[in-house]
């Protein structure tokens, strides 16, 4: 992964782990911070692994809308919140439910 992005955006506590392992982290990252650091990956047409708590994984920010639907250069996901990680429900559920329907995951 020569030249590839590490990143984690989210929770202090979470992103003091991933800083060990040897992630870019972003503690307590604000949407703005997001966007920034999305577009530099676009601009710069750099490749990346950005994991996101949820709060930032389903912002309505741009840069993340549209590296979502470009694929490629850019692999985003979605990580359960350090301190609440039962109550977590991935955004791919709903489509799951929608497409085979509501026992699809029991």
């Amino acid at each position: 992964m020569d030249g590839t992005r590490l990143i984690m955006m989210g929770d202090s506590a979470l992103c003091a782990g991933f800083q060990l392992i040897g992630f870019e982290t972003w503690p307590e990252a604000s949407e703005e911070t997001l966007d920034e650091v999305l577009r530099e990956l676009l601009d710069d047409q750099q490749t990346a692994l950005v994991l996101l708590e949820p709060r930032l994984a389903r912002c309505d920010c741009s840069a993340l809308r549209q590296l979502q639907h470009q694929g490629g250069r850019v692999v985003i996901t979605e990580i359960p919140p350090l301190n609440a990680p039962g109550d977590y429900r991935p955004q791919v559920e709903e489509l799951v439910k929608s497409v085979l329907g509501k026992g699809a995951l029991e």
